[in-house]
């Protein structure tokens, strides 16, 4: 029978539109390159939500990386399998003689600055065995994610962070039942410690939730508990605001200081209170004293660029200084990324034949980026995607995002203490002033902080001689007036050996200064302070270069601040002439008429 044959009307008889596929040249011509950028960079931040920011590939490459070589390579292989057989025996060996003698000399120390295992209540048996038992494992990890033959060693860097995160997280510190302090505080207090625990926990949750700061920062009020040197606002732009701070002598220096902090952070670090304002210090020592009050910037700020901020920033600062103070150099500081900000404004003043500046301090801040710490775990190219499509979704770089980052660098003092103490013990931790101002942190725009993470950690173009300023490379040998360097020994964020770079960099008089302490406390370093020390050491154009190690044998070891020695440094490159104070501040009528008294309104942004 034949098959009855079927006819097909057209689609616009049946009533149904012609629905054609559109041909993938249409498609791509219609999204375009930054269409597809677009839906690339809104996949990434929304991803990066559920995991605090960081890349997943980055840390997928890091662990593929090492555990592919680890696999590959039988006698790293059987030394980890002797390694891990001799701890045991220790352990056990340690455990054994422990049940006689409960004196017996521990097997294995702490790291330097360990202290989570320190204190009476961690020698009783059998505390001290797990305390033991975890060190000896941190150990073995150590040994098992480093010197793993063909690790590329920034995934090494990683693995060994991911593994000491990790460890951290499992110590018996961070265990109420495996915490002999803990236990002792609950007895004594009948279990009230975990009820004051739950308590902390819950006004902590319901501040962050509500965007208000955390528990004890209302005492550290900014104008007036903190920020209280007298000044006035006598310059501002989109970007920020300029103090000028009153005199407390009766003559200055003839030359004044400038001092660009950190737009990563609030300016007053450099003035907190009354004891240990570095701005305070300078002025009663007869120095007249300009500060860089950075604005918080927002999503429609989203296009600053590092250019931006040098002009509208520091060279701003310094076209109002001359008006105000006109015909004087200037002493032009910098603080961390404000330094080497300013060392790139310096270098291309420099190549312009632009004098204004008297001399160059450098306080925590690097110029070449290629050993920058413990930092760089969280940029590569990869984890640099992850980030900018963060800012690019927001127009900038959060506060608690940064926040995040610092903490995990330094987990056992700023997360796991801190969680012990407060939630396990039920103890508040009594806020400082420096703890209220760490805190109190900014915003950085989209544009300029993806440039400073390409351009300067990722590139190295400062010290390479690649970083351009209005067509001309910012170079640091050009620079030639005196400077003055400081690192911390124990900085995270700038180590002291990378800021000592800058030796290599510039053939200017260099003075050099390794203070004791951190990123912030080695800086906020007033004199009096006790097991306060520092070493020093200047190197002049004809000397020959040394090593960071040849350098810290070499230097001269003091006790006391090295504020001090700065004040010296900055006379000693001064003129012998001292001038009556400015009667009012400001230039009036050079359009620089005082706006307002410090600290000003920028600074109060949140």
């Amino acid at each position: 029978m034949r098959e009855k044959t079927r006819t097909t009307r057209p689609a616009q008889q049946s009533g149904i539109k012609d629905v054609r596929p559109i041909p993938p040249v249409l498609i791509d011509k219609m999204i375009g390159d930054e269409g597809f950028k677009t839906i690339d960079r809104t996949w990434s931040a929304f991803r990066a939500r559920s995991n605090g920011g960081i890349s997943p590939a980055a840390l997928g490459l890091a662990l593929f990386d090492w555990s592919i070589h680890l696999a590959s390579a039988p006698g790293k292989q059987m030394e980890l399998a002797i390694k891990a057989n001799q701890k045991a025996v220790r352990l056990l060996s340690y455990a054994m003689a422990a049940s006689i003698d409960p004196k017996t000399p521990s097997c294995v120390e702490p790291l330097p600055g360990d202290r989570r295992f320190v204190g009476d209540e961690w020698e009783r048996q059998p505390f001290k065995l797990w305390a033991q038992a975890f060190l000896l494992q941190q150990q073995w990890w150590h040994n098992s994610t480093h010197s793993v033959p063909g690790v590329t060693p920034h995934h090494e860097d990683m693995v060994s962070f991911g593994a000491r995160q990790f460890l951290d997280m499992l110590s018996p510190a961070n265990n109420p039942f495996a915490n002999p302090e803990v236990l002792n505080k609950t007895i004594k207090t009948g279990g009230m410690n975990f009820v004051h625990g739950l308590q902390n926990w819950m006004e902590d949750v319901s501040r962050i939730a509500t965007g208000q700061m955390p528990v004890g920062t209302e005492n550290f009020v900014v104008g007036k508990d903190v920020a209280v040197t007298p000044g006035k606002i006598v310059y501002r732009n989109d970007l920020i605001e300029l103090i000028q701070y009153a005199p407390a002598t009766d003559v200055v220096v003839a030359e004044p200081v400038l001092i660009a902090p950190a737009w990563i952070m609030k300016y007053y670090i450099l003035d907190l209170s009354p004891q240990n304002s570095l701005i305070r210090y300078l002025v009663s020592k007869g120095h007249t004293v300009f500060c860089i009050s950075w604005r918080n910037p927002t999503a429609e700020d989203r296009e600053l660029s590092m250019d931006d901020y040098r002009r509208q920033g520091i060279m701003a600062a310094l076209d109002a200084i001359n008006a105000i103070i006109p015909d004087q150099k200037i002493h032009a500081t910098g603080y961390c990324l404000g330094g080497t900000l300013l060392a790139i404004a310096a270098a291309s003043m420099a190549c312009r034949r632009d004098e204004r500046l008297a001399s160059l301090t450098l306080l925590g801040a690097q110029t070449d980026f290629t050993e920058p710490g413990e930092l760089a775990l969280f940029i590569d190219h990869s984890q640099m995607h992850f980030l900018e499509s963060m800012m690019w979704n927001r127009g900038y770089l959060s506060a608690d995002q940064m926040a995040g980052a610092f903490q995990l660098l330094r987990s056992n003092d700023l997360i796991w203490s801190r969680l012990v103490r407060e939630y396990l013990m039920g103890e508040r931790t009594e806020m400082i002033d420096l703890m209220a101002w760490n805190a109190d942190s900014t915003r950085m725009p989209y544009r300029m902080h993806t440039e400073y993470l390409q351009r300067l950690y990722l590139d190295n173009e400062l010290a390479a001689g690649r970083f351009m300023v209005d067509g001309r490379p910012a170079a640091l040998q050009n620079i030639r007036i005196p400077i003055f360097v400081v690192g911390t020994e124990r900085d995270h964020v700038a180590p002291w050996r990378s800021v000592y770079k800058i030796h290599y960099l510039s053939d200017a008089d260099i003075t050099f200064v390794l203070a004791s302490g951190g990123h912030n406390a080695g800086i906020v370093s007033e004199p009096g302070r006790p097991r306060r020390h520092y070493r020093i050491a200047v190197k002049r154009t004809a000397d020959l270069c040394r090593s960071a190690d040849e350098w810290a044998e070499y230097a001269e070891a003091k006790q006391g601040s090295w504020w001090e020695e700065w004040v010296d440094w900055l006379t000693a490159n001064s003129t012998i002439e001292r001038l009556p104070p400015p009667a009012t501040p400001g230039a009036a009528e050079k359009g620089y008429k005082p706006i307002e008294d410090a600290p000003g309104t920028y600074v109060l942004q949140r």
